[in-house]
């Protein structure tokens, strides 16, 4: 227990109980920001990544959600949006599962521990929905995307980064690659024949929204950039302890 709550604090986050227990410590105000967490449950989810011993994504997405969301509900209001699954065909298979709200750690990883991947990967019209539902011209959001690839689905995340950026009050488009390889119907992703940025093409959506990309491979890493992104940094109260202990991401 004691070497998590190390490995938290180095990170720069903290857990519930950690936080209660810390007289003239507070959750950083930018933790006020609402954040939809919009999830690849593409097909490719179901897949071995690399070596054929591996385990599929999606049984290492679901061990990261585990760790990581429990120590970001308590301080963040979180949503979900799924895509891939569900569909009438296999672009279309974009679901809201939860706007917004508080403690949804619990629905979050239910909801995940029950997904079955399938369909392609309509990126770009996924985090417009997730923005859309934000309310993002009026109001401070996040969108944190979990991607193992590229666009399948013909739609240009790029130009859509730049859209968004236009019109947003304060909208951070963080992205999340896990273990991304080449995709087989990446021709279908107008911008990946000349976006050159990055592993994924959805790097450009962080780009252009004051975002952060990070690539991860294994559980650990997608665990930490899960707490980089979504979590909340602990600051000192004025009367006790002035110094930051850090800086929120939201």
């Amino acid at each position: 227990m004691a070497s998590g709550l190390r490995a938290l604090a180095v990170a720069g986050f903290v857990s519930a109980g950690t936080l209660s227990g810390a007289p003239g410590l507070e959750a950083d105000p930018g933790c006020a920001t609402d954040a939809i967490l919009v999830f690849d449950g593409s097909g490719s989810m179901a897949e071995v990544a690399y070596e054929l011993s591996g385990t599929p994504r999606i049984i290492d997405a679901r061990a990261a959600m585990r760790r990581a969301i429990p120590d970001i509900t308590p301080f963040r209001d979180l949503g979900l949006l799924v895509y891939g699954p569900g569909g009438a065909d296999a672009c279309s298979g974009i679901d809201l599962r939860f706007e917004p709200a508080p403690d949804m750690g619990p629905a979050v990883i239910d909801a995940i521990e029950r997904l079955e991947p399938a369909g392609l990967t309509p990126l770009a019209a996924s985090v417009e929905h997730a923005a859309e539902a934000l309310d993002y011209r009026t109001r401070p959001a996040i969108v944190v995307l979990v991607t193992d690839g590229n666009e399948t689905c013909g739609g240009t995340p790029c130009a859509l980064g730049t859209r968004l950026a236009s019109r947003a009050a304060d909208l951070r488009v963080h992205v999340i690659g896990f273990k991304v390889v080449d995709d087989f119907f990446g021709w279908n992703s107008p911008e990946a024949r000349t976006y050159t940025g990055g592993e994924t093409v959805a790097k450009c959506l962080a780009d252009a929204t004051g975002g952060l990309f990070v690539s991860t491979r294994t559980v650990d890493d997608l665990t930490h950039a899960l707490r980089e992104t979504l979590g909340c940094a602990l600051i000192g109260r004025a009367a006790t302890a002035p110094g930051a202990v850090g800086r929120a991401p939201g």
